[in-house]
């Protein structure tokens, strides 16, 4: 299906006060996973955006000021990477490369991990929280005493008031650069530390019908049941290029409301996104989870 002609022409519509449940329980959700895309962070470059990483920081602290447990699992070590490399682009070893090989993006993660988590202590200080870097592998969450291990200190950091910052270990993670977006690690990790939301934020607002970068007459799908066969058409067919990168994103949220766990995509951009999901106001796509809350 070609990305101008490919879109979601019938998509069944949820019961609103299934939507109203859902939409509370995101709002009153004590433990909340965001997780930020690459495009969230990075500039029309793919280099580290410090506005855009600023925003995103004072977007989880008005969680945090609220009460809420946060976890984040942020992408950019790479787009950082990009940053620093290039910063003299005449003596730069990334000049005329497109970066397109596994070992650049490994090697380029690796550059730029330090350098996106010195930004991330120095923005969260401006509020006087705490952060912790943590990286992982899907392997780390498949293995039992890895996981039981990588668990206990995500409890223990949070009994410290201290902010997670969970990244994938790219310089070993050959899946996660491939799929790219660490999208179904952070559905993984939502779902191994019982979260009570999963926010996964992007740089367009939410699910469309069609990719809204292209298609003018696609329009943004407000709440998607458990059982929508369409959304499961966009999966199952869907492209990168298609939906503007929504697949694994929609598989990842699809995975965590399965599971009883409200899930939301939107957009990065929007004015106090995190907010506006805490006061129960409708905000990108709501992902109603398969629960006797919200299901009977």
């Amino acid at each position: 299906m070609s990305e101008g002609s490919t879109s979601l022409d019938a998509v069944e519509a949820v019961d609103p006060e299934i939507v109203s449940r859902a939409r509370e329980r995101a709002a009153d959700a004590q433990r909340v996973l965001v997780k930020a895309g690459t495009n969230s962070l990075t500039d029309e470059d793919s280099r580290l955006d410090r506005v855009k990483l600023d925003k995103l920081v004072a977007d989880i602290m008005d969680l945090r000021e609220r009460g809420k447990d946060v976890v984040l699992v942020s992408s950019g070590a790479v787009g950082a990477g990009i940053g620093l490399m290039n910063g003299g682009r005449e003596r730069s070893p990334l000049a005329g490369s497109d970066r397109d090989t596994i070992e650049e993006s490994q090697a380029l993660s690796t550059v730029g991990q330090s350098h996106l988590m010195r930004h991330y202590t120095q923005s969260f200080e401006r509020y006087d929280q705490r952060v912790a870097q943590i990286l992982l592998t899907g392997q780390d969450l498949d293995t039992p005493e890895r996981f039981r291990n990588f668990r206990n200190t995500i409890e223990t950091l949070l009994e410290w008031d201290v902010v997670p910052i969970i990244n994938e270990n790219d310089a070993v993670a050959i899946d996660e650069l491939q799929i790219g977006d660490n999208d179904m690690l952070s559905a993984s990790i939502a779902i191994g530390i019982d979260v009570d939301l999963l926010t996964t934020l992007t740089d367009v607002d939410g699910v469309y019908t069609g990719n809204p970068k292209h298609d003018p007459d696609a329009e943004l799908i407000e709440a998607i049941g458990p059982n929508d066969g369409a959304v499961d058409r966009l999966v199952a067919y869907g492209t990168t290029a298609a939906f503007g990168g929504i697949r694994t994103k929609v598989e990842g949220a699809r995975d965590v409301s399965a599971h009883g766990i409200p899930a939301i995509i939107a957009g990065s951009a929007e004015p106090d996104v995190l907010e506006r999901i805490a006061t129960g106001k409708p905000t990108g796509t709501l992902f109603v989870p398969t629960s006797e809350d919200t299901d009977d």
